[in-house]
């Protein structure tokens, strides 16, 4: 039973990708973003190369894995116990800053708690998360004013704008507007909501990956909101994935936030898991 650690994406890949899409919803996150760095290349996230782990069983079988991309903290797929507490020991002894974890909430706890046995350092929670998936859609009536349509390059720069301002809102660090944006747009990846042909509100998705996608950036400027805009780019950009085919349609929603959550569950999302983003503070070395 041992963890494997590489900076070799594809490496990577051919090691954990059978484990990972088992659980396409729950490891959504881990599989986008790993596809993401084959599309835009291992420095999207900044010049610190990506880290990619998989732990495997005495009998050999993918149990576990794990991806950092610099300043963010390590994306943990669900693991053993054992894992957690060798994982630990693992990071400790490699001398890479920790920064916090994610993951489904009962894995990122229990690896903090293994840190803290190792190395006398406490979390501290940063956000508190639910993953929702797509039931029966259920688009908002009366519908809003205005209509939806696939984002064009000659919406780029209000959406690169738009996305800084979303990013600056959740407080997400490490995220690049210009590939992000780039990178949605070079697969019909972003819905904006627009109303007597001025754009209004946003929602990307990603790539279909593992028969699932997942709507993200969902983003109405400040003087627009209250107008059911939100929902209706999110109607629109879920019930065009359907229509397409995939059969998960997953988001993500900070617990702290009411109103989304109440939005999403009020169009047919469903809660799956709960996650959690533990930070460290001051970088630990």
């Amino acid at each position: 039973m041992s963890w494997h650690t590489t900076h070799d994406l594809d490496a990577f890949l051919t090691a954990a990708s059978g484990f990972l899409r088992a659980r396409a919803v729950e490891n959504t996150v881990l599989i986008t973003v790993a596809e993401g760095l084959r599309h835009r290349g291992l420095d999207a996230y900044g010049e610190t190369p990506p880290l990619f782990g998989w732990w495997q069983d005495a009998g050999g079988t993918v149990a576990a894995a794990f991806l950092q991309t610099s300043p963010m903290p390590p994306l943990l797929t669900e693991a053993p116990p054992q894992a957690l507490a060798e994982l630990a020991g693992v990071w400790d002894g490699m001398g890479r800053a920790l920064t916090g974890i994610r993951g489904e909430r009962d894995t990122a706890v229990a690896f903090a708690d293994a840190w803290r046995s190792r190395t006398g350092v406490a979390a501290e929670l940063d956000k508190n998360l639910r993953l929702f998936r797509l039931g029966e859609l259920a688009p908002p009536e009366p519908a809003p004013a205005g209509r939806a349509r696939t984002a064009g390059t000659g919406d780029r720069e209000l959406l690169v704008e738009w996305y800084e301002a979303f990013a600056a809102e959740i407080e997400e660090q490490g995220l690049n507007a210009d590939t992000f944006v780039d990178d949605r747009l070079s697969h019909g990846g972003v819905t904006v909501w627009e109303v007597d042909g001025a754009p209004v509100a946003m929602a990307g998705i990603t790539r279909p990956l593992a028969g699932m996608v997942r709507v993200v950036a969902v983003y109405t400027p400040p003087g627009h909101r209250g107008r059911g805009y939100a929902a209706g780019v999110t109607a629109a950009v879920s019930g065009a994935a359907r229509d397409a085919g995939v059969d998960e349609v997953l988001l993500f929603t900070d617990l702290a936030n009411p109103t989304s959550n109440a939005l999403y569950r009020r169009l047919g999302y469903l809660p799956v898991q709960d996650h959690v983003a533990l930070t460290y503070g001051p970088v630990v070395e």
